[in-house]
């Protein structure tokens, strides 16, 4: 099932609808801009950005669905840091942000197993 953008910009990706301030971020080593304020998940989306993760099983793409940090399709890697829901998170000059490619890192975190927390190693 393609993942067609249902988002467009409302107005030139440089310049905010008040004339408010842009700044500079890079996704999968493409540069953009968007608004001061605004999520990186909407910044992506104004960018032309259809595709911010795949599933780990078939590797189907996912985009954002619920905006509002609901659901995890959104995930990306911000700033070196996997399983960011992109919805959730500011732009901010010099942002790097990467695709995410199948199954959510766990390294270092906690799991919970059969009801008690366990370090997965």
């Amino acid at each position: 099932m393609p993942t067609n953008a249902r988002f467009r910009p409302l107005f030139p990706i440089d310049a905010s609808p008040r004339g408010e301030p842009t700044v500079n971020l890079c996704f999968d080593g493409r540069a953009m801009q968007a608004p001061v304020g605004c999520s990186v998940a909407a910044a992506l989306l104004a960018n032309g950005v259809s595709t911010f993760r795949t599933t780990p099983v078939s590797g189907a793409p996912r985009a954002p669905y619920c905006m509002m940090g609901a659901c995890f399709d959104c995930l990306v890697e911000i700033d070196g840091q996997p399983n960011r829901q992109s919805c959730l998170v500011a732009v901010a000059e010099g942002r790097q942000v990467k695709t995410q490619a199948g199954l959510r890192s766990f390294d270092g975190a906690e799991a919970v197993v059969s009801g008690e927390a366990a370090h997965v190693e």
